[in-house]
């Protein structure tokens, strides 16, 4: 965590670094307001003034204006990059909300492919052993709405964010687990939304 932020203030730091270099211009306050799941726009607006006052950034009057101030904002020179681990998903709340997020971790950029609009979601179950995705392993997502047949990729189910490999035969796509046990998910059938690709998996033994 960099120097004298609080959680908060650090996820929503990381968050504008992230979007700015995967879009090439800086997040609005609504856009980091509804990514966040805050009330209201107000909500940014105390963090960024936190953030402001410390220095990491700086605002202009107008829209889209923030602008990282310290080097140090997105870690350090250390080639480590802090991606935000989500959890469990509490209901009806966006995916990258203070509620949904774990805790952090940072990884090495060179697992990002480039890019640094990323996060970890932590898996629960054996539905993905035999791809070698065990239960509390985090993997990394890379947020997109499709992905090829077969890759492996996040969805989310209703409330509940899964991994799964995509299968597409016929024109019908399905969430195919990796386990004999369980029975693939067909997405017309389930309220199923793709949220992203995984494109990396960290463990502890």
């Amino acid at each position: 965590m960099s120097k004298g932020l609080t959680q908060k203030q650090q996820l929503v730091l990381d968050y504008v670094v992230r979007y700015t270099d995967a879009q090439g211009y800086p997040p609005s306050i609504r856009e980091i307001a509804s990514a966040f799941g805050f009330k209201s726009l107000r909500g940014a607006t105390i963090h960024l003034d936190a953030l402001e006052k410390k220095g990491y950034i700086k605002r202009e009057s107008t829209s889209r204006s923030i602008k990282i101030m310290r080097a140090d904002a997105s870690g350090d020179k250390s080639g480590l990059v802090s991606l935000p681990i989500v959890g469990t998903i509490a209901a009806g709340t966006p995916l990258l909300a203070v509620e949904n997020i774990e805790g952090e971790m940072r990884v090495p950029k060179s697992m990002l492919g480039g890019t640094r609009n990323a996060f970890l979601l932590r898996v629960r179950g054996d539905s993905m052993v035999d791809a070698h995705i065990t239960d509390g392993d985090l993997v990394i997502i890379r947020p997109q709405q499709s992905a090829e047949n077969g890759e492996l990729v996040a969805a989310l189910l209703g409330d509940e964010a899964t991994v799964k490999r995509l299968r597409v035969s016929d024109g019908d796509a399905a969430l195919t687990p990796a386990n004999p046990a369980y029975q693939p998910i067909p997405r017309k059938d389930a309220d199923a939304r793709l949220i992203g690709k995984v494109i990396g998996l960290l463990r502890s033994y």
